[in-house]
C-alpha cells in the first residue's frame, strides 16, 4: 500500500496529547514515528489512569498507534549523540519543551538540530508560543480552554463556565501542528529546505472564536452565554422528548415551513411572532416553550422519523456507548483495533481523513516502553555489546 507519507521519518520527542495526537496522524499517513521516551518512566500519559488494560493506559493508548518507541536519555551525551544521529536522517522533528534554555542544554534547540539537518522540519508544541511575554510558561488544555475565552460562553446562562470534556485545546494543537508538517514538507520538496512550525495552545484555542471574535472586534458585540442555544438562529437546539434529548436544527425558512407542516403545527407558521427567523430570535422563550411541551410528549424516536422524512436536520443526544455503536461509523469502518502485545485487542477511533489513493493506515499497536530500542539502535549501526552497555548506563 502507498501512502501520502512514505520514507518520511518523524523523530517525536513529545507526551501527553497535543503532540502524540499530531505524530499519530502523520503515521496513520505512512510516516515513520520514533517516539522518544524517558527510560524507566516514558510519556507521562502512561500513567493517566484508570483505566488501564493490562498496565497500559487507554489514554496512551488512545493516541500513540503506528509509532516505534525509544528510551532515551537525552540529558547524557550518549542520549544526546544518539538524538543527533537520528536527526541527521530524519525529516520532521516535534517537541514540546515549552523553554529555550531547556531545549539548549538537551541541545535540541533549533539551531543545533538545524546545523545538522537543513532539510529538517521542526515544530515546537508549546502552551503559549515561541514568543511572546508568555513564551516560557507551561500549558495545559484546561487553562488553554479558559484562557482563550470558550469557557466563558459554553454552560448554562445561569450556571458556571465549562470546559470541553476532552483534551480540546490540545487536540486541535495536535491538528495544526499536523497542517503545518504538511505544508512545510510540500514547501521542502521546490525549495530544498526545512523551516520552523511554532504552534500553541492559547492560538489554536482560541481559533475556534473566529464568529465570536469578530463579532466583537468589528461590532463590539460581547456574546452572552447561551448554553444549547443558537446565537442567531431559532429554532436551531436541544429539546426534552419524552425518553432522551433530542437536536433539531431549522436553519431557513423553508425549513421553517417543513417544520411545522410535518409536525402539524401551522398554527406557530401563521403566528406573527414566528414569521421569520428574526420574529423568532425576538421570541425565543415563547417559541422554545411551545417546543418542549410539544417534543415531551413523544419518545425521541417518533420525532427523529417524522423530522427525517421532512428532510429537517435532526439527530439524537447519543451517549459515547450508543456513538459507539453507530451504524454509519461501523460502516465506515471508523472503529480500529489492533492486537497489542500485552492488552490484547486495542480499539480507537480512526482517522477522519479519507484519501482515495493513498489511504491511511492502521499497522502497529501503540508501543510498550521502549519496545523498539534495539531495533532502532542496529539500524544506526549499534552492536549487540554496545546496546548493552548503554542499557546498563541508564543512556536507553
Amino acid at each position: 500500500m502507498t501512502h501520502v507519507l512514505d520514507n518520511i521519518t518523524v523523530i517525536d520527542l513529545t507526551q501527553a496529547m497535543a503532540g502524540p495526537y499530531c505524530t499519530m496522524m502523520l503515521g496513520d499517513m505512512g510516516a515513520e514515528v520514533i517516539k522518544i521516551e524517558r527510560p524507566g518512566k516514558g510519556d507521562q500519559s502512561r500513567g493517566w489512569g484508570p483505566p488501564f488494560m493490562e498496565g497500559e493506559s487507554t489514554y496512551f493508548l488512545s493516541v500513540n498507534r503506528n509509532k516505534k518507541s525509544l528510551t532515551l536519555n537525552i540529558r547524557s551525551e550518549a542520549g544526546q549523540k544518539i538524538l543527533h544521529d537520528l536527526i541527521a536522517r530524519a525529516d520532521v522533528f516535534i517537541h514540546n519543551i515549552p523553554k529555550q534554555a531547556s531545549r539548549e542544554r538537551a541541545k535540541v534547540d533549533e539551531a543545533t538540530l538545524r546545523a545538522l539537518n537543513p532539510r529538517l522540519i521542526y515544530c515546537s508544541v508549546s502552551g503559549y508560543g515561541n514568543s511572546g511575554p508568555y513564551a516560557d510558561r507551561p500549558g495545559y488544555d484546561m487553562v488553554a480552554q479558559g484562557e482563550a475565552g470558550l469557557m466563558s460562553v459554553t454552560g448554562a446562562p445561569d450556571g458556571e463556565p465549562y470546559r470541553y470534556p476532552v483534551p480540546l485545546a490540545d487536540m486541535t494543537t495536535g491538528l495544526y501542528a499536523t497542517i503545518g508538517i504538511l505544508g512545510a514538507l510540500f514547501a521542502r520538496e521546490r525549495t530544498g529546505k526545512g523551516q520552523s512550525i511554532d504552534v500553541s495552545l492559547l492560538e489554536s484555542q482560541t481559533a475556534w472564536s473566529a464568529i465570536l471574535a469578530a463579532n466583537y472586534l468589528n461590532a463590539g458585540v460581547v456574546p452572552p452565554r447561551l448554553g444549547n442555544d443558537h446565537p442567531s438562529i431559532v429554532p436551531y437546539q436541544v429539546f426534552p422528548a419524552a425518553d432522551k434529548y433530542i437536536i433539531v436544527a431549522v436553519g431557513t425558512e423553508k425549513l421553517w415551513a417543513a417544520f411545522c407542516q410535518s409536525l402539524g403545527l401551522e398554527h406557530l407558521q401563521n403566528d406573527p411572532r414566528y414569521r421569520t427567523n428574526a420574529d423568532r430570535l425576538a421570541h425565543r422563550d415563547e417559541l422554545t416553550a411551545e417546543l418542549e411541551a410539544i417534543f415531551k410528549t413523544q419518545p425521541a424516536d417518533f420525532w427523529l422519523e417524522k423530522l427525517r422524512q421532512a428532510g429537517i436536520p435532526n439527530g439524537p443526544i447519543n451517549r459515547i456507548p450508543e456513538t459507539m455503536e453507530h451504524p454509519q461509523l461501523r460502516a465506515r469502518q471508523f472503529i480500529v483495533e489492533l492486537e497489542h502485545p500485552l492488552a490484547g485487542v486495542v480499539k480507537s477511533l480512526g482517522n477522519p481523513v479519507r484519501l482515495s489513493d493513498t489511504a491511511v493506515s492502521y499497522r502497529t499497536p501503540p508501543p510498550m516502553l521502549g519496545e523498539h530500542t534495539a531495533a532502532v539502535l542496529q539500524s544506526l549501526g549499534y552492536g549487540d555489546a554496545e546496546i548493552a552497555d548503554l542499557q546498563s548506563a541508564g543512556v536507553v
